[in-house]
């Protein structure tokens, strides 16, 4: 007898199982949806502070802007290294063309 009733118990758990499997996958299919939902449409089911918003976006702006400067004054720095590199190099160049010369005229007499 307590076979039968462990048999009937061991078929009900599992004929309920994937049932529950079942909810647990409808309600996260049903969550993803509306997450796509919202976000094609985020005005439909949510009530926005729009001071709030303005107020996020001026910061993110801020953001940006304080980001685009910062990367820019660095571009410039790495701007004016190069080209006090590249006065450094030409005039090496001369001071080299000019030893250069200066052994020429020094071999030719």
């Amino acid at each position: 007898m307590k076979q039968h009733v462990a048999a009937i118990l061991f078929s009900l758990l599992s004929l309920s199982s994937p049932l529950a499997h079942a909810d647990v996958i409808d309600d996260a299919i049903g969550n993803i949806q509306q997450a796509i939902n919202d976000a094609w449409k985020p005005d439909n089911n949510r009530d926005y502070d729009d001071d709030r918003d303005q107020g996020w976006e001026q910061q993110m702006s801020d953001d940006r802007r304080r980001q685009y400067d910062d990367r820019r004054r660095q571009f410039e720095d790495r701007r004016r290294q190069l080209d006090d590199r590249q006065r450094q190099l030409d005039q090496e160049r001369r001071q080299l063309e000019d030893e250069e010369r200066r052994f020429e005229d020094d071999y030719a007499r």
